[in-house]
């Protein structure tokens, strides 16, 4: 496989400079592309705008047209997020804020239509990233769906009330109906549901611990909420898939979800889902078989919810390989003949490209054997898909040659840790010494996805090239101890994220060894039964796994040690030791740049166009080493003017690319980072481009706004 290692931009080709057939059918069809009223630009997620007003022609004429400060003056939570692609109908914008509100602004000027305030039932809500809008049907006006905690509520898209003949008083609460007690289920959904006639399909967010909820694919009827069909992810018995798990996996396994959103072809009535990881991520020792259909792309029947076909390109998981965004459906024109496929991106930084009816291949996946796993009781899958084209956008091996080399510190900080840990291996399994994941449990790609060009048949992504290290950890369990429980529930639930000793890993998780000084034992309840911020509620977990979760936490914040008990019996279980990163001592990616990157890919041929590094670190620029790449999160917007644009990096810019050459026409500061997919859209004959800019992911400041730009009047 192709490794891409120039951080700077690396021309591999160049765009056609006639129309084929397939760019005049394509032309043909932009009126659909010309609107912005689906989360991600359009069902098919193209993030592709056949607008040209603005364009690589008059660019560097952008100015603010508006803006609106979403919290309106309110405090916001601390690191708070929002990854939100506005959507516009009828030139009306609706929008979400860090505070979950939900509102409508004139897409214009950015006034205020209404606001919607939902009711918060747990303090631990995921990061919304768009809402879904109906049109209306017959006398039945317009509504406007989303998620707030575990329910699904409906508004009248023009006045903003909440519609109370939907669901029970205007909301679905989708703990139910999975087989589980609801009360014991943590669920919520942060990307919007795909919108197939009356129907709103809905993934779902679940804990990634033992214990979660099953990942079921749901259909609601828009009118009345009731729930039409459900098609299980983790089949029941003589279900397709069943024997790929333990035979009763499927009342007691979580996860398999999708919680990165879908994408619908509505000519064919089919929606395709991408889905995660089983849960527990890295632990598979419970659930032996391949796990169809975790890590998975699948078709669904969108009427009925039956099941076409599916590919699986990840078997058995235990890297945390979810396929993290909606995929792209892209109608490509190859030897002149239009052909429809998908573009799947991925964590692991490559492409699938499957036929739309078939879920074949279009480019040869191989079957490749991988390193058996060393911790017992594992059974690792034997043999992982390898993608041969379209080219890696990433990375995709690592030896001492790739370390560090921005200062001597940074390398002498790399090289210690590469020494310490495992030889590198293509997925290799997770082991009881530390091993080098790369690229990292981020990606690759994220839930931004990336952007097709119909005219050219070209994709754009955005990725990360940032290593983690990986590795289990035994702990020995003391049966009847309430501490020693207590250390096993924290390590087994809690420590993949605030560390084995409750160090905290920055800047995801906040350090937990000064707890007992800021809360109070039923503080720690409260939230590890509702959660906060980014952290799930652990709902599944009864009072006395709580209480003794609790008491291990601040005993061991206070210094205190579970006492060995000789006469306990005692059993030996391997936990995730937790997201640790490959970093130097200054918290930069101990790996040569670039970091973060934005490519172009041909997907007639596979093979890349260009590649260039997205983002900047100020303080890494004044010492003269050349622009790196930052981490990123959010997509890119693909327009006929000729623009590529995007946000997405740490360094709070939004950048607009040329499309044909990735050279760089223009650049704003934003007032916070732009964690999102930007919009664009036409009101009165103007185009607009907007951005939720909020920031609050990889400690960067947090902020509430909506930042619109144009052309002068």
């Amino acid at each position: 496989m192709v490794a891409v290692r120039s951080a700077s931009a690396i021309l591999c080709g160049t765009l056609v400079g006639t129309l084929s057939l397939g760019a005049l059918a394509a032309a043909a069809d932009d009126a659909r592309y010309r609107h912005w009223s689906h989360y991600g630009g359009d069902p098919g997620n193209t993030h592709f705008s056949a607008l040209s007003q603005i364009n690589r022609d008059n660019v560097t004429q952008l100015v603010p047209a508006w803006r609106y400060d979403s919290a309106g003056g309110k405090a916001l939570p601390a690191s708070s997020e929002l990854q939100f692609n506005p959507i516009v109908v009828d030139g009306v914008l609706y929008g979400r804020n860090p505070l979950y509100n939900v509102f409508a602004l004139d897409a214009a000027s950015g006034e205020v239509i209404w606001t919607y305030n939902p009711p918060l039932t747990h303090a631990g809500m995921s990061n919304m990233r768009g809402v879904t809008y109906w049109p209306g049907e017959g006398e039945r006006a317009p509504r406007l769906l989303f998620t707030t905690g575990h329910f699904l509520f409906a508004l009248d898209a023009a006045s903003g009330k909440l519609l109370e003949d939907f669901g029970d008083a205007g909301k679905v609460d989708l703990r139910e109906g999975l087989g589980r007690d609801p009360e014991l289920v943590s669920i919520n959904a942060p990307s919007p549901g795909a919108l197939f006639g009356n129907l709103i399909i809905m993934g779902s967010a679940v804990t990634e611990t033992a214990g979660a909820a099953p990942g079921d694919v749901r259909a609601y009827d828009v009118v009345s909420g009731k729930l039409t069909w459900t098609f299980h992810t983790i089949p029941h018995p003589g279900e397709v898939g069943y024997d790929t798990w333990p035979k009763d996996a499927w009342k007691t396994m979580g996860g398999a979800n999708a919680w990165a959103g879908m994408s619908l072809d509505q000519e064919r009535g089919v929606v395709y889902v991408p889905t995660g990881s089983p849960a527990p991520d890295f632990d598979g020792s419970e659930r032996a078989g391949a796990n169809l259909f975790g890590n998975s792309i699948i078709a669904l029947d969108a009427h009925t919810g039956k099941r076409l076909w599916h590919y699986q390109a990840v078997h058995h998981d235990l890297w945390d390989r979810d396929l993290s965004s909606a995929p792209t459906l892209v109608d490509v024109t190859r030897d002149g003949r239009r052909e429809q496929w998908l573009a799947q991106a991925s964590k692991q930084g490559v492409l699938y490209l499957l036929d739309r009816d078939s879920g074949e291949p279009v480019f040869p996946i191989e079957e490749v054997a991988v390193p058996p796993s060393a911790v017992p009781g594992e059974q690792a899958f034997p043999s992982q898909p390898m993608v041969t084209l379209p080219e890696p956008f990433t990375r995709q091996t690592m030896s001492p040659e790739d370390l560090s080399d921005i200062n001597p510190a940074a390398h002498a900080h790399a090289k210690k840790l590469w020494d310490e840990a495992e030889s590198f291996a293509y997925l290799r399994p997770p082991g009881l010494e530390p091993s080098v994941l790369f690229p990292g449990f981020y990606g690759g790609a994220n839930w931004g996805g990336g952007a097709f060009d119909p005219h050219t048949n070209t994709y754009y992504i955005n990725a990360m090239e940032v290593p983690n290290l990986v590795q289990m950890e035994a702990v020995e369990v003391q049966r009847g101890s309430q501490l020693g429980m207590g250390q096993f529930l924290f390590r087994q639930h809690c420590s993949g994220c605030h560390g084995i000793n409750l160090e905290g890993f920055y800047p995801y998780a906040p350090a937990l060894t000064d707890v007992a000084e800021r809360l109070q034992p039923r503080d720690a309840q409260r939230i590890i039964t509702e959660g906060k911020g980014r952290m799930m509620p652990f709902g599944h977990l009864n009072r006395h796994d709580r209480d003794a979760m609790v008491e291990y936490i601040f005993a061991h914040s206070r210094g205190e040690v579970v006492p060995e008990d000789d006469s306990a019996e005692k059993e030996t279980r391997y936990v995730f030791a937790g997201y640790r990163d490959f970093v130097d001592e200054r918290y930069y990616p101990a790996v040569k740049p670039p970091w973060g990157t934005l490519t172009a890919i041909d997907l007639t041929t596979g093979k890349r166009r260009w590649q260039i590094p997205l983002g900047e670190y100020e303080d890494l620029t004044k010492e003269g080493i050349p622009a790196t790449g930052t981490r990123n999160y959010g997509g890119p917007v693909v327009t006929a003017g000729g623009l590529l644009i995007i946000a997405a990096s740490s360094d709070a810019k939004l950048r607009i690319f040329d499309k044909e050459s990735g050279e760089l026409l223009w650049q704003y500061t934003l007032p916070a980072a732009g964690y999102a997919t930007p919009a664009t859209y036409t009101v009165n004959g103007r185009q607009f481009l907007v951005i939720a800019c909020t920031g609050g992911k990889l400690g960067t400041p947090t902020g509430d706004t909506y930042l619109a730009f144009a052309l002068p009047e």
